[in-house]
């Protein structure tokens, strides 16, 4: 009796350890969803959590804020465990590349042997390696880091004037602004430049943020739903056609052209040459590498090649920024097509270039950070114009101006009288166009003045 009692015993042990051991095997692997290969990974890891969606779920820390938004509109939605879900084909891409091999924490530090949020997020861990891409990024891209440094991806135009607006030389200045000003730069700017993970790891903050392919580290960005998701109301809505009354760019709707087309790695990774702002970078395409002999091709090109820039006759209505981004109570001037031409705003940069050229209205206005700090207006507005040298991505061979039935391109160009009417006048910008506050700013580049007097007799 005591010898079956003892064996009865002796089983149930034997049979809790092996249940336990079975709960611990079941805890610490499990098939990889998604995957028919029978891989095991480790629940209690990196890799265990984020690609278990339910778990995620489950843990996931509600969003505090909603993303930042810009000029195309409010970001689009998602919610905080499908920004980070491992899963799907680009999951698996991710998992056949080299950057798979480094290992979770080899980029995100934190702690990689723990199946507790809080502890695996804990200590040295960061979200977005690449922000400190001279770091975590150089170890196998040492030349594109180091040039990245003074990428105007990297935001170092922005930075340029406001330094200059706030009464510093430049860009290099930047990080002598008060704090305030530089937090306010962050929160209001800083979204739209970015790292190498937004290009080719994750969406743009603007977009949504979050991984947008399953952690693929894609070599080429997706021009679409990266380029464009930044360059929206200016680039993409030109370059796609957007906006009401406009078409497609030429280039895109004749010849399927995309935005790396055009604009290669080289140039958007910088030369590490800084530049005093984005015309005057030496890797930008310019018209004439694709299109030869232009100052011959015809009649009026031999007449005005090199007296303004190519767009003053192909392009069509464009996005203006007005003082969209002013908040905080202040006056808010909404962005709105129009067409403007000037003079060159920029003529030891665009040197090519000796009368007029197309120019936009941009977000500066002298109360941009009110509600950031108390001594945050601008000190030294007036440095520079609110109207920039702009070359639209909307180009259409036969537009407004180069359409002239018969006729010549004066008609719809020069400024003539018709009764009491100056008929072109609204296609060049004006001393009373400016807002008050502009002309300290912008009042040298308009046209006052300087176009032949029989136009406006």
């Amino acid at each position: 009796m005591i010898k079956s009692i003892t064996k009865k015993r002796v089983w149930i042990f034997i049979s809790g350890v092996f249940l336990v051991a079975w709960i611990i095997a079941g805890c610490t692997s499990y098939t990889i969803p998604g995957k028919d290969s029978g891989d095991k990974i480790k629940a209690n890891s990196c890799e265990g959590c984020h690609t278990d969606y339910e778990r995620l779920v489950e843990v996931h820390s509600p969003d505090t804020a909603p993303p930042p938004g810009g000029c195309g509109g409010d970001a689009p939605h998602y919610e905080p465990y499908d920004r980070v879900f491992l899963g799907g084909t680009g999951y698996d891409e991710f998992k056949a590349s080299s950057h798979y091999a480094m290992g979770c924490t080899g980029c995100h530090n934190g702690a990689g042997n723990t199946g507790v949020k809080e502890e695996a997020h804990s200590g040295d861990w960061i979200a977005s390696p690449s922000m400190f891409y001279g770091e975590k990024c150089a170890m196998c891209h040492q030349e594109i880091t180091d040039n990245f440094v003074t990428s105007l991806h990297n935001g170092t135009g922005q930075k340029r004037k406001v330094a200059i607006r706030s009464g510093l030389s430049g860009a290099d200045e930047f990080d002598q602004l008060p704090a305030h000003q530089i937090a306010a730069y962050d929160a209001k700017c800083s979204h739209c430049h970015g790292t190498c993970g937004n290009c080719h790891i994750v969406r743009p903050a603007i977009a949504g943020g979050g991984l947008s392919g399953g952690h693929t580290f894609n070599k080429t960005p997706d021009w679409y739903n990266v380029c464009v998701s930044c360059h929206v109301s200016r680039g993409g809505h030109a370059f796609l056609g957007v906006a009401p009354g406009t078409h497609p760019d030429f280039h895109r709707d004749e010849l399927d052209f995309d935005c790396l087309s055009c604009h290669d790695g080289h140039e958007l990774h910088g030369d590490g040459q800084p530049v005093e702002q984005r015309y005057a970078y030496t890797e930008l395409p310019e018209c004439e590498m694709c299109h030869t002999d232009l100052d011959r091709a015809n009649n009026y090109h031999t007449m005005h090649y090199g007296d303004f820039n190519c767009q003053v006759c192909h392009s069509q209505d464009y996005n203006n920024c007005g003082a969209c981004h002013v908040k905080d109570g202040h006056p808010e001037y909404p962005s709105y097509l129009d067409f403007k031409i000037a003079l060159n705003p920029i003529p030891e940069v665009k040197t090519e270039f000796e009368k007029f050229v197309l120019v936009r209205r941009t977000l500066a206005y002298p109360d941009n950070w009110v509600g950031y700090g108390e001594d945050l207006s601008y000190s030294n507005f007036d440095a520079l114009p609110t109207y920039n040298f702009t070359t639209p991505h909307n180009i259409l061979r036969w537009t407004e101006r180069t359409q002239v039935d018969g006729g010549s391109c004066s008609s719809n160009c020069h400024i003539r009288q018709d009764g009491d009417s100056l008929i072109n006048k609204d296609l060049y910008l004006w001393q009373a166009d400016l807002l008050e506050w502009e002309v300290g700013a912008t009042g040298q580049i308009t046209v006052d003045g300087n176009l032949p007097a029989s136009w406006t007799k």
